[in-house]
Formats: C-alpha cells, sequence, structure tokens
C-alpha cells in the first residue's frame, strides 16, 4: 500500500522534471537563435520578435480582460479580473526585455497572472526602447503611467509597482524617482529577477554562468550600452543597488537559484534590510530568468506567494 501511495507524486515530480528540462531546452534554443548579445538592428529585431513569440507561446490564465489604450502617445493596457475583484488597489506593472525589447503582447501574460493571483487590476505600459530611445526615456515613461493612475485618483499607497528582469530595475527607479521630487511612494514593490546592478559586480554573473538558460555577460553589456551608453554603470540612477533606499516601501523579491542575476537580488535585498525597509527574498531552486511566465508548478507558487505578501496591504 505505501508503495503504490508513492506512485502518483513519484510521477508528479517526474512530470514536473520533464517539463522543466524542456523548458530550459526551448529556452536556449530560442535564446540562442535571436542573437540576444547583438544590438545591430536586423538582430534586434529578430530579438524583439523572438520575445513576442515567447509572450504568445505562453498562454495567460482565462478569465479576464485585456483593454490597450493609448495615453499621451504611450500605449497602455488594463487586465481587468471578470470575477468580482478588488477595485480600491491596482498593480502598475513595468515589463522586462533588458531595456531593448518587450512590448504589451510580452507583459500580457504576467499582468494576467497578477491580476489572476491578486484579484487587482493591473496597469501595463509599453516605454520606449533603446537603443532609438535611451535612458532616460523608459523612466519618463513610467512616471508618465505613474501620474495616469494619480489622475485617476489612485491613492499612492493604493499602487503595487511590479516589474520583471529591465522592469524590476524601471519599477526601482521610478520610485527612487518619485523620493527625489519629494513624491509620495507606492505601497508596495514586487520584483521578479530584477536588474539591479548594470556594473555586473555580483558573483553570481560567473558562477551562475553555465547554470542559466537565458541570460548571458555579454548580452548583459550589449543592452546595458544601448541603453545609457559610455555611462557609469554604478550610477545610482541606472543602478538602484548603489542608491540610498531608505523609505522605501516594503519589497518582494523572487529570484531563480540558476540566474547570473542571483546576486542583483540577493544584494538588493540586504540593501534594503540596512535601510530598515521591510523586504521579503524568496530563490527559487532550479528556476531561471522570470520563470514565472511559465506554465510550471512553481510558478503558480510564485504567484501564490505574491498574492500573500500583498494580502498585508488589506
Amino acid at each position: 500500500m505505501k508503495y503504490h501511495s508513492l506512485l502518483p507524486r513519484e510521477r508528479t515530480e517526474r512530470l514536473n522534471k520533464r517539463l522543466t528540462d524542456g523548458m530550459m531546452a526551448a529556452l536556449k534554443t530560442i535564446h540562442s537563435a535571436t542573437s540576444p548579445d547583438s544590438m545591430a538592428p536586423s538582430d534586434l529585431n529578430r530579438q524583439r520578435m523572438g520575445q513576442e513569440v515567447l509572450g504568445r507561446l505562453i498562454s495567460p490564465p482565462i478569465g479576464f480582460s485585456w483593454e490597450p489604450f493609448t495615453h499621451h502617445q504611450l500605449p497602455m493596457a488594463w487586465v481587468r479580473p471578470q470575477r468580482g475583484h478588488q477595485r480600491r488597489q491596482v498593480i502598475l506593472y513595468c515589463h522586462g526585455g533588458g531595456y531593448t525589447s518587450g512590448n504589451l503582447g510580452y507583459a500580457r501574460v504576467l499582468a494576467a497572472k497578477m491580476s489572476a493571483a491578486t484579484g487587482r487590476e493591473t496597469l501595463a505600459f509599453q516605454y520606449r526602447l533603446a537603443p532609438e530611445h535611451p535612458y532616460p526615456a523608459a523612466l519618463e515613461d513610467a512616471v508618465t503611467a505613474w501620474d495616469y493612475l494619480m489622475h485617476l485618483g489612485y491613492g499612492a499607497r493604493d499602487v503595487i509597482v511590479a516589474g520583471d528582469s529591465a522592469g524590476g530595475n524601471l519599477a526601482l527607479e521610478l520610485t527612487l524617482r518619485l523620493k527625489e521630487r519629494g513624491r509620495f511612494l507606492p505601497g508596495r514593490l514586487v520584483l521578479f529577477s530584477p536588474w539591479t546592478d548594470l556594473a555586473a559586480s555580483g558573483e553570481s554573473y560567473v558562477s551562475a554562468r553555465d547554470l542559466d538558460p537565458m541570460l548571458t555577460t555579454n548580452y548583459i553589456h550589449a543592452v546595458r550600452q544601448a541603453y545609457a551608453p559610455g555611462a557609469n554603470w554604478s550610477d545610482p540612477h541606472l543602478s538602484p543597488l548603489f542608491a540610498d533606499l531608505h523609505g522605501f516601501p516594503p519589497t518582494l523579491i523572487h529570484v531563480g537559484a540558476r540566474e547570473i542575476l542571483r546576486d542583483d537580488a540577493t544584494r538588493l535585498a540586504d540593501k534594503l534590510r540596512q535601510a530598515e525597509v521591510p523586504c521579503v527574498l524568496r530563490i527559487w531552486p532550479d528556476m531561471w530568468h522570470v520563470f514565472q511566465m511559465f506554465p510550471l508548478k512553481s510558478a503558480g507558487e510564485a504567484m501564490e506567494h505574491m498574492a500573500a505578501f500583498l494580502q498585508q496591504m488589506d
């Protein structure tokens, strides 16, 4: 009896491992096919198309409306749960893509997952991309999106600013910009695999080099040069890891153990705690960059963990 009772669990674990291995193999194929280390126009176009295809391949959850519109020439979209949902608080979502790729189609997956998990409406926006529009274009667009929510009547503390990868960088830089201008800050930050150190000084850039199926140091070097040509990569306005984080809102950070950006996340958590900012860091074993997008058991658990973190606002 004991032997047979273990079979379903063993089958589930084996299936999850096969799915994870298959996802990693597919990611490596997409990564190599789209020339991610090159910012040449033709290669960059392939990279952007590849990311859009990735967004289409990963089906977002059902049960929500997708409402695109334009505000001050900035493409945006509302994700609204179709069931009864929480209307007082809202998520402002900054998509990833190394500041050189990403669009509303790509953003739709995580935006829908966050809305489905939390019962909150999510506003995604498509900021201008480098190298055509280098720093601070994306940050200016993030401020435009923030001001739009303020115009609608949301209180700053009722806004959760979320971001993945470069979007995590943008979420932090938006918060820093608001702080420096003496404005009210968001109620919470939610960061998935945030890119916090453009100087790439973390040890995981070396130790996780052969483990990461998504990112390479060459890619990091290429996109940072496209985003802020010739800049000081340790400038806090580019690398929020080196900013004064005092007064920042409570922050949730998720990162995969297989990421070269792992130390970007763990060091940020340390800096937040040193600044006496409440911070929850969770490192997910065997997971890769922004694994939350994918149809995995760990992705579902990550959404549940995020929802539990945000329940503290209610």
